[in-house]
């Protein structure tokens, strides 16, 4: 296995594993216990070119789908969120906040409302499901949480929306942006959801059933090759530029949803309980001292941001820069991170510190970058 990982039942593989591994993964990490390709193209930059112009194919099986089912479901999933779902309808996907009991974020999911009694939660790398198993039984509720043979396979870029047309039929064009739609798959009922963790555009396709995995993926990569298809992941510098924020980087347990620009996602006048509210209601009356911001900076293409870069004003640390890359775009270099209450104004001069030694001058972003 590439990447130095000595594997064991503890890391997951997953069902279209073998298909990665044939069109030349270069690498992998480790995302809720389970394989995410992390390179495939000779250069992050080519890779990024081929998602804007074309089409890829995503293993995003480590999007676990945390199931919560039953008559108390939506009562368990309003308990886990500062999010208002009370509204949501069957065949919505809503971009939730998960807090503990200090308002701290557990996770950021998607989650996608199959009917009135039965919600997924798409997960970040955060063991979501013990959470909901131990909210549901402290509270005495009527439900079963559990993780579904599940496996999300992403189909990315401009082209996407043609290529699975021409495989599924022209409904596809009707799933409308965060909404899902059912294509049938050798006999099954499949879901698909125009989403995706790019600014490119896309689907996820929901896979049911691990078994049909290798057939999903070579029926998707057979109709691509009319599009220039090719295996691609997550890309960082797409990423960053469209703001786009990874759990375990940019925010942790100890950031709150309001610091990571979610506070049109929280419900915070009384009419909805949730685990943490008390805290977050006194987080939004104080106001945050910290929000994630964008750095746009100068000199060289940087290093891998492998731990927190220092962010100064006249040399005072007022933040951390913790994802970075080179944008062939902007020709510049672009980061995201925390950034102090005081300097967090668009344009703010700064001082970025990298870890190869080189201390380069750029200015505080909104976010996307573009």
């Amino acid at each position: 296995m590439a990447d130095g990982l000595n594997m064991s039942r503890r890391i997951r593989r997953t069902p279209y594993t073998d298909r990665v591994e044939t069109v030349g993964v270069r690498g992998f990490s480790v995302v809720n216990h389970m394989l995410l390709p992390k390179a495939f193209a000779p250069s992050v930059e080519e890779d990024y070119w081929h998602l804007r112009e074309h089409v890829q194919i995503w293993d995003v099986s480590c999007q676990r789908q945390v199931q919560i089912e039953g008559p108390d479901a939506a009562e368990l999933v309003q308990w886990m969120t500062p999010r208002d779902i009370g509204k949501a309808k069957v065949g919505d996907c809503l971009y939730v906040a998960i807090t503990d009991h200090n308002a701290g974020l557990i996770n950021d999911p998607v989650l996608l409302k199959l009917a009135d009694d039965k919600f997924w939660l798409s997960i970040a790398d955060s063991d979501v499901l013990l959470y909901a198993m131990g909210l549901a039984i402290g509270r005495g509720l009527d439900v079963e949480v559990g993780e579904p043979d599940v496996s999300p396979l992403g189909v990315q870029g401009p082209k996407a929306e043609d290529l699975l047309a021409g495989l599924f039929g022209d409904a596809i064009r009707d799933v409308r942006f965060f909404k899902f739609g059912w294509i049938n798959f050798k006999g099954t009922r499949q879901l698909i959801a125009r989403s995706g963790y790019s600014r490119e555009g896309g689907f996820e396709i929901y896979l049911n059933g691990g078994h049909l995995g290798p057939d999903l993926w070579d029926a998707i990569w057979e109709a691509g090759q009319a599009h220039n298809i090719a295996p691609g992941c997550p890309n960082l510098i797409s990423r960053i530029e469209g703001g786009l924020h990874s759990y375990g980087n940019e925010m942790t347990r100890e950031n709150n949803p309001l610091e990571i620009g979610m506070e049109k996602y929280c419900k915070l006048d009384g009419s909805i309980d949730f685990v943490g509210r008390e805290a977050l209601q006194a987080i939004a009356a104080k106001g945050v001292t910290r929000r994630i911001r964008g750095i746009a900076f100068d000199g060289e293409p940087v290093p891998t941001c492998s731990r927190p870069w220092p962010v100064q004003v006249d040399g005072k640390t007022v933040g951390a820069i913790t994802s970075a890359i080179w944008s062939p775009r902007l020709k510049r270099n672009v980061g995201q991170g925390m950034i102090d209450r005081g300097f967090w104004d668009t344009g703010q001069a700064v001082r970025v510190c990298t870890q190869d030694g080189v201390e380069r001058a750029g200015e505080v972003s909104d976010l996307p970058f573009a």
